[in-house]
């Protein structure tokens, strides 16, 4: 899926050219020596997108002006520079004016890290960027939806907070926040809906027991986001923000009917960010008709022989995977694992 990565000023990498098989790699290495910022190069070379800042221009080398990251997925030519002049994207040598331009034909991609634990016993935000990163590669509309909701919403807490009356102005960009959001609330309540029997199985398989695990879309609103707004008015204003709408909307997680985030043990909590991330994945080669690329950040150290060879087993033989660890141990016990081409990290180097 992806053969060559390229980097230059990206995190601790002056410079770098790997070139990787189609079965994918194992970086190994000590901590903080490069490994998860390759992952999160490819990241941001398909999606423009990172799991670790939302701010593309902090992931520059320290000292430099920005940086650059290209490469072929899916046999196509990308490129991406961030600099002072703001991001510049190519496809094919060719320059794509807008990140939606650069979006609607790019690769998939999932992402599993120890921060996944914050999926279940997180805030409510970690469960809406899981729904968003998925809806954003599925769907331009919900990509161009969440956009624009959270544009509205950024300039209506404003607008709250401003000492002056400015309901013309709230009023209207209410208007778009019903729009745009209640395509977000559609969208999500579908994504829900397939996510969880997807999501159920993958509990069962990974764990290797009769776990039974259930996802509820609850929208913050009730089914009519106008008339919420419209009871939530007062108390707006009173707090100076919006209260109501997509942006607290929650994605419930119980096993065996009870909130996962409460009874669940660490093992289970485990095993249950790898089911979302793992229906993820599957939800998008469905809908795509190919695998994703799976990009998985030191997770393996913290499972059982079991659980990662179920986890392993259950992810497309055809797949891509890029893996990061800092000891190999583990590996004897994970063949799946074992037969792909290893790379050692280290002080920014990779060999």
């Amino acid at each position: 899926m992806l053969r060559s990565l390229r980097l230059t000023d990206f995190r601790c990498f002056e410079s770098l050219a790997i070139e990787v098989p189609a079965s994918g790699g194992v970086f190994v290495g000590n901590n903080a020596q490069g490994k998860t910022s390759i992952l999160e190069a490819l990241c941001v070379l398909v999606r423009l997108h990172s799991p670790r800042t939302r701010r593309l221009a902090t992931m520059a080398r320290s000292g430099s002006e920005g940086f650059g990251v290209a490469g072929d997925p899916w046999q196509q030519e990308r490129q991406v520079r961030q600099s002072r002049d703001g991001l510049s994207l190519k496809v094919e040598g060719e320059i794509r004016a807008s990140q939606g331009t650069y979006l609607n034909d790019g690769g998939l991609v999932v992402w599993m890290g120890n921060e996944d634990l914050d999926l279940i016993r997180g805030p409510g935000e970690q469960r809406r960027r899981y729904l968003d990163f998925l809806g954003t590669q599925l769907d331009a509309d919900y990509r161009r939806a969440w956009s624009r909701y959270r544009h509205a919403l950024r300039a209506k807490n404003l607008l709250l907070k401003d000492a002056r009356p400015r309901d013309g102005e709230i009023f209207a960009y209410e208007d778009i926040l019903v729009v745009t959001g209640t395509l977000l609330m559609e969208s999500r309540s579908r994504l829900v809906a397939e996510l969880a029997p997807l999501a159920a199985t993958a509990q069962r398989i990974v764990s290797g027991r009769d776990e039974v695990l259930t996802l509820h879309y609850l929208p913050a609103s009730g089914p009519d986001l106008r008339e919420a707004m419209l009871q939530a008015r007062e108390r707006e204003a009173r707090l100076r923000q919006a209260v109501v709408g997509p942006h607290r909307d929650e994605l419930g997680l119980r096993l065996h009917g009870m909130p996962a985030a409460d009874y669940a043990s660490e093992g289970q909590l485990r095993t249950l960010a790898l089911a979302l991330k793992l229906a993820q994945g599957q939800l998008l080669e469905q809908r795509a008709g190919t695998p994703p690329i799976y990009l998985m950040d030191d997770i393996f150290g913290e499972l059982d022989p079991a659980r990662r060879n179920a986890l392993m087993n259950h992810l497309p033989a055809t797949a891509q995977k890029w893996i990061t660890t800092t000891h190999l141990d583990w590996l004897r016990d994970t063949p799946e694992v074992a037969a792909i081409t290893r790379f050692h990290v280290a002080d920014g180097k990779v060999s």
